[in-house]
């Protein structure tokens, strides 16, 4: 099976793709859609984070739970939407935040993130699919393994990754990256239903940078232009 993903990480995870639950996992999605189950993202989309993000790039990583499952949301990106949908609650409030922690103006109208994967951001969702109009409906297919073999992966293969956890189910997720070579930063998450408990004013926008830049790293342009 040909994953259409970019080189380095289809290089790194060549042994995922041949293991037995991610052949699982291709077969689910094709069933589905032969059922005419629809599935967010749209198939180009699904490895977008990887193919936006290559691995020897990655800078910082940002963990989500689920794609979008509404439509001409989701596009491959945690916390991102398409061009022309309106940011969700939790993504306003990750611009909340920037602007307290950096005085970045951010747009109220456009949430598509991709400006920060192209910088070394990567968006990575715990899930890479779901069916429409049911949140967490492919968690149990196989995703959350992959999508531990990618931390894993960084976590061993890469140093001075910054991860922002965001939220208990993200935490859970990277409780296992050593901090010792990564830089770990934890909130809670940035729904609304969590931010004024822990999110707001956790400033780690400046805490990454400092991080990238005290070990020669880069460091992100958080300001998002609508294009």
């Amino acid at each position: 099976m040909d994953v259409k993903i970019s080189a380095g990480w289809k290089k790194a995870l060549s042994n995922e793709f041949k293991k037995d639950y991610f052949l699982g996992i291709v077969e689910l999605l094709k069933n589905e859609r032969e059922s005419k189950q629809v599935i967010y993202p749209p198939g180009p989309f699904i490895f977008n984070a990887f193919n936006t993000t290559d691995l020897k790039d990655v800078k910082v990583v940002i963990i989500g739970q689920d794609p979008y499952h509404g439509p001409n949301q989701a596009h491959g990106l945690s916390f991102s939407v398409q061009k022309g949908i309106k940011p969700p609650p939790s993504l306003v409030n990750i611009y909340k935040e920037i602007e307290k922690d950096l005085g970045i103006n951010m747009p109220c109208h456009y949430g598509d993130l991709t400006q920060w994967a192209k910088q070394g951001v990567l968006l990575l969702n715990a899930s890479l699919t779901v069916r429409a109009n049911q949140p967490n409906s492919h968690a149990g297919i196989g995703w959350q393994i992959f999508t531990d073999a990618v931390i894993n992966l960084l976590n061993k293969e890469k140093k001075n990754i910054v991860f922002l956890l965001w939220g208990n189910f993200a935490k859970e997720k990277g409780a296992h990256i050593d901090e010792g070579r990564h830089l770990v930063l934890k909130a809670m998450h940035p729904s609304p239903f969590a931010a004024d408990k822990g999110f707001f004013g956790c400033c780690h926008f400046s805490k990454a940078n400092e991080y990238l830049v005290k070990n020669g790293i880069d460091p992100i342009d958080w300001i998002i232009i609508e294009q």
